[in-house]
Order: C-alpha cells, then sequence, then structure tokens
C-alpha cells in the first residue's frame, strides 16, 4: 500500500486507537484501513494508484466485546 499522507493518518489512527482500546482490556483483531481508490473515481479527478481518503475499519466483533467496549466508552464519559 503506498504510503501518502492520507494513508498514514489513518494509520497512525488505527494504531492509536488498538493501543488505547487493548490498555482498556478490549482487542479488535480485525482493525484495518481501507481507502477508495483512484480508478474507482473520474479518471480527472485524481491520479490511477492515489487514495482520495482512507478510513480505519474496525471490522466486526463477538458481542461480548462490544460490549466491553461499550462499558470503556462509558466510563471514559464518566471519568
Amino acid at each position: 500500500m503506498a504510503h501518502n499522507p492520507k494513508i498514514q493518518e489513518a494509520l497512525d489512527a488505527r494504531d492509536a486507537l488498538a493501543s488505547a482500546i487493548t490498555r482498556a482490556g478490549v482487542q479488535l483483531p480485525a482493525m484495518d484501513v481501507r481507502t477508495p481508490w483512484a480508478a474507482d473515481a473520474d479518471e480527472d479527478e485524481e491520479r490511477e494508484g492515489d487514495a482520495r481518503y482512507a478510513l480505519v475499519h474496525l471490522g466486526v466483533c463477538s458481542a461480548s466485546v462490544a460490549v466491553l467496549l461499550a462499558d470503556v466508552i462509558v466510563r471514559g464519559l464518566t471519568s
């Protein structure tokens, strides 16, 4: 995957989120970075191979992990 600033920003955000939720006792093993590629856009809009933007994809998790994640968020809101 080419590292442009948009992709690097998403990779850094993914790593920061993974670190934070791991410290809180939650693991989302399917976290990834997804990019829509310029080939999917109008040719005049971007060069082929350049990502227009990048998103942190949290993946899927079990119901028990979702409850743990919700608990961590609520604790953060009330602390």
